[in-house]
């Protein structure tokens, strides 16, 4: 369960690495397309490595929600004293006792936990954490660990409020995936690359800390950055390609192929299903170029003589969106929106609402018919 397996970097990548220790482990420069940056694997920062750092520590998860299974979990099974802090009488809370936290033993209410731990993982929601913050900050004493996996806390303090106390260690470890996925890659031996950050080093080993943490989560490997980067960066992908951007072409494609007779089956697969189950697979293992080279002499032409002109067309939009986003002007509309009472409800019918469209129903049909889903009679 959770193996950690060979780094997955070439060797001619480390050929042109600068190695250097710091903090008594060896790390690493590694060069991203000509860009050198600091990093550290699995094989400078071993997991018997985190696990003797983190010997002391008793790790209170706090939130069950998107990101607290997956890291809580698989620091559980690679050996770190853990244990989750979530509200009673939710589905949170009965989620996290299925998954064998036991209440009263390693499942507290939020403010129990928060007292028991020396670690605290942060993972409530961005509004959530807000909320919850007058609560949590007597418990953050002297010494302790004040840990995030995403830098909008701190980098919006203006609109937050939070501002932790100036002896303690305030540091940040952010997988680049779901929750899902870093549960999901760990019992598959593999990972989700995380960032990491320092933003307070009180006690002088919160860096050897978060990247004991870091590993420990399962990541695959960890690269450098700071809390304000790293929920600028985080803020326009969601809103961009990874969800946002990539959603609402989909759907445009979609909507003009509909509109010009093509049946919601085949509008589908040219828009999705292609996409998702073949082409997207091949960018993942070796690039796009090899995407590229893996398609028709058609497809290659049409895509690199239209891959400018979408560019073009949406570089005003991704402008735009990084300005609100530094600016602060998305986080205010997540705090105001997030933190109002029928939030839940209001996401849910939002969220209905794509999923009952007649793109996303054609498209729940195209997977049962997925030969892996094929329903045959014994």
């Amino acid at each position: 369960m959770g193996s950690w397996g060979k780094l997955p970097l070439s060797i001619e990548c480390f050929k042109i690495a600068r190695w250097f220790t710091e903090g008594g482990f060896v790390m690493a420069m590694i060069n991203f397309g000509g860009v050198k940056e600091r990093v550290v694997t699995r094989e400078e920062f071993p997991l018997s490595r985190a696990q003797e750092i983190l010997r002391n520590e008793t790790v209170a998860v706090l939130g069950y929600g998107v990101q607290g299974p997956g890291q809580s979990l698989n620091m559980r099974d690679n050996g770190i004293r853990v244990i989750v802090g979530q509200r009673q009488n939710t589905s949170s809370w009965t989620k996290a006792v299925k998954d064998g936290w036991v209440p009263g033993l390693t499942l507290f209410p939020l403010e129990e936990a928060a007292a028991k731990g020396t670690v605290i993982e942060y993972l409530l929601s961005d509004a959530g954490q807000k909320q919850f913050w007058p609560t949590l900050k007597p418990h953050l004493t002297k010494g302790k660990t004040l840990f995030f996996s995403h830098g909008f806390a701190i980098t919006y303090k203006d609109l937050t409020a939070i501002i932790p106390p100036k002896n303690i260690d305030v540091v940040m470890a952010a997988p680049k995936g779901s929750g899902l996925s870093v549960r999901r890659n760990f019992l598959e031996g593999s990972g989700i690359n995380s960032s990491f950050a320092i933003f307070q080093d009180y006690t002088g080993k919160a860096e050897e800390k978060t990247l004991a943490l870091g590993v420990a989560m399962g990541s695959g490997y960890l690269f450098e950055t700071t809390f304000e980067k790293e929920v600028f960066s985080d803020l326009v992908g969601e809103r961009g390609v990874l969800m946002g951007a990539i959603a609402g072409i989909m759907e445009a494609q979609y909507n003009e192929l509909r509109k010009h007779g093509h049946s919601p089956s085949e509008a589908f697969n040219e828009t999705v299903e292609e996409f998702t189950q073949s082409l997207i697979k091949l960018a993942a293992e070796k690039g796009m170029d090899w995407l590229y080279a893996n398609c028709s002499t058609t497809a290659q032409r049409g895509a690199l003589d239209w891959k400018g002109k979408f560019r073009d067309a949406v570089a005003p939009l991704f402008a735009n969106l990084y300005g609100r986003v530094a600016d602060g002007t998305e986080a205010k509309i997540v705090l105001e929106k997030n933190s109002q009472p029928d939030y839940r409800e209001k996401l849910d019918a939002e969220l209905a609402e794509m999923g009952n469209s007649e793109m996303w129903q054609a498209g729940a049909k195209v997977r049962e018919l997925r030969p892996e889903n094929w329903k045959r009679e014994a």
